[in-house]
């Protein structure tokens, strides 16, 4: 019962595919209202979406560019009103958009990673707030990367450096933000999904999976696992907490 979502709605940035998606489906599936949030992903929006009503749950689709403060804005706005509510904020929407090391990386392609992974997230997250306060049982999560604390290694500097900073505002709205809304983060290793199959070549996914201790890669569905509980009751005593899900590659 801490892990049911009935009566609450949830806003998942990035929602179309990946971890995003998983997670959609999985709050889902617990009684959750879910915004399905896409940019560009139109299609695998709708695919996600008629998906999760396939197996009896209930959702919308609100896209925009998460970067435009008016857009991401209206992508609120839009959750409210078909939603009704916002409870839940789930700031998965990111992506390296090219590898490149900085001393190759032009300030247009600096500009465009910060944009799309740290200004997105900081916006929506300005924009649901107040109704988030609002709810009782408000919550936000994030989904951070194992290049924070791998320095961004083969051309995710940029990367690494825009989710750092997702890191930071994590911990900062954890503060600014209690008693009525808790704040965390997840912090993946390499997860099996769209992102490897565009960014990492398949030598380097099974170098990956010799490389660590639990002799294999994780799942968009383990992930899912992790942000749905600690957007719960669950864990109604987390929070500004960075959970590792990397299958021990990295042990702090």
């Amino acid at each position: 019962m801490e892990q049911d979502f009935k009566g609450r709605a949830v806003l998942v940035t990035g929602s179309g595919v990946g971890i995003g998606k998983a997670a959609a489906e999985l709050f889902a599936a617990r009684g959750a209202f879910v915004g399905i949030h896409c940019h560009r992903s139109r299609t695998a929006a709708e695919a996600t979406l008629a998906g999760l009503q396939k197996a009896g749950g209930q959702g919308v689709i609100v896209s925009g560019d998460l970067s435009v403060p008016a857009q991401a804005r209206a992508i609120v706005a839009t959750m409210l009103h078909a939603g009704g509510r916002l409870d839940v904020l789930v700031n998965n929407a990111g992506s390296p958009i090219q590898r490149a090391k900085l001393e190759d990386c032009s300030l247009e392609l600096w500009e465009k990673v910060i944009a799309t992974n740290l200004t997105g997230t900081f916006l929506v997250t300005q924009a649901a707030i107040p109704y988030l306060r609002q709810s009782g049982h408000g919550a936000i999560v994030n989904n951070l990367t194992l290049s924070i604390q791998t320095g961004g290694a083969n051309g995710a500097g940029a990367y690494a450096a825009a989710k750092g900073g997702v890191q930071v505002l994590t911990r900062t709205l954890a503060r600014e933000l209690a008693p009525q809304v808790r704040v965390n983060a997840v912090m993946p290793g390499v997860i099996e999904t769209r992102h490897h199959e565009e960014f990492s070549t398949p030598e380097r996914m099974t170098q990956y999976r010799q490389e660590t201790p639990l002799q294999r890669n994780g799942q968009a569905s383990e992930v899912a696992a992790a942000i749905v509980f600690l957007a719960s009751d669950a864990a109604r005593f987390i929070t500004g907490a960075l959970v590792d899900i990397n299958g021990g590659r990295f042990l702090r």
